[in-house]
């Protein structure tokens, strides 16, 4: 924290440097630089020191939190020396206040035990993702909208009337099934991040190992609840759908299965796991049922 406090300090610092008369003297610039250098090789020093032991889903989070500050002080340079002297730039503020939001998230890291709280920080993140999804495809497949409604007529394209927007009957019900997974896929996400909530542990190589196998796994939910979705809309082609179907039961299955061998599913556990697991088979075998004749 101290590190990533320093360099925002020195953000203000070079910031304030280039903004006022009298123009900042050689040997302050050097003094400056000097000191901008020394805070960020501070920050980085925190990834590089961070042993691969302590997860590297924890792992993950630092180095983006490092690399953003890096980034953003780079960007502040940039802006400073494009900008007219003695001045305050606008893209200069904004460059600063970068510099100061990437270092403030340093206070969101994981505290206590720090692998297992990153796990369950990247798990509530893909949740947040599928949520959303889950949503906006209900609000979609309210009988009788279009779900093109929020698109308007492009000159180019034609009138929206002109192509085929709407659901037919048979695409209402094989999407029901798709939407079975996706809510299997928020009810996975949301057990297994309680699971590791309460259950979670990081005392030993194989739980940190176990924790970052959840979350890697669990970061290939949401893309293929997005992939199935986008496939969902019309015109809609049954067997890219129940190809994106597949792939989405697929990862769910192996989500479950890495869940209940691991450290935090003990027996109180494995009923929602094998119901779940149940659910997704029953839904992909409605998909496959209802897309027969597409093979």
């Amino acid at each position: 924290g101290q590190a990533f406090k320093v360099t925002s300090q020195e953000a203000t610092k070079l910031s304030l440097a280039f903004s006022r008369s009298p123009l900042t003297s050689a040997e302050d610039c050097q003094k400056l630089g000097d000191d901008v250098q020394s805070a960020i090789l501070a920050v980085a020093t925190v990834y590089y020191w961070l042993p691969k032991s302590q997860g590297t889903t924890l792992r993950k989070m630092v180095r983006d939190a490092t690399t953003e500050v890096v980034e953003g002080m780079i960007q502040l340079i940039e802006t400073i020396l494009s900008s007219p002297l003695e001045s305050l730039s606008q893209e200069q503020l904004i460059s600063t206040a970068g510099v100061w939001e990437a270092c403030e998230q340093v206070s969101s890291l994981p505290r206590g035990e720090y692998n297992q709280a990153a796990v369950a920080s990247a798990l509530a993140a893909c949740l947040g993702v599928v949520k959303d999804a889950v949503k906006e495809m209900e609000h979609a497949l309210v009988e009788g909208q279009d779900p093109y409604s929020d698109i308007m007529e492009d000159e180019e394209l034609g009138f929206r009337g002109n192509r085929d927007t709407y659901w037919s009957e048979a695409d209402r019900k094989l999407l029901s099934s798709c939407m079975g997974l996706m809510k299997a896929s928020k009810a996975c996400l949301k057990k297994i991040l309680g699971a590791v909530k309460a259950y979670g542990k990081a005392d030993s190589a194989e739980q940190i190992a176990q924790l970052d196998d959840l979350a890697d796994i669990a970061h290939q939910i949401s893309p293929s609840v997005d992939e199935l979705a986008l496939s969902m809309y019309p015109p809609v082609n049954q067997l890219a759908v129940r190809l994106n179907a597949a792939k989405l039961a697929s990862v769910l299955k192996k989500v479950l299965e890495i869940t209940k061998t691991s450290h935090v599913c003990p027996p109180s556990e494995e009923g929602w796991v094998q119901f779940l697991t149940g659910a997704v088979d029953h839904n992909m075998n409605k998909i496959k049922n209802l897309t027969q004749g597409q093979l």
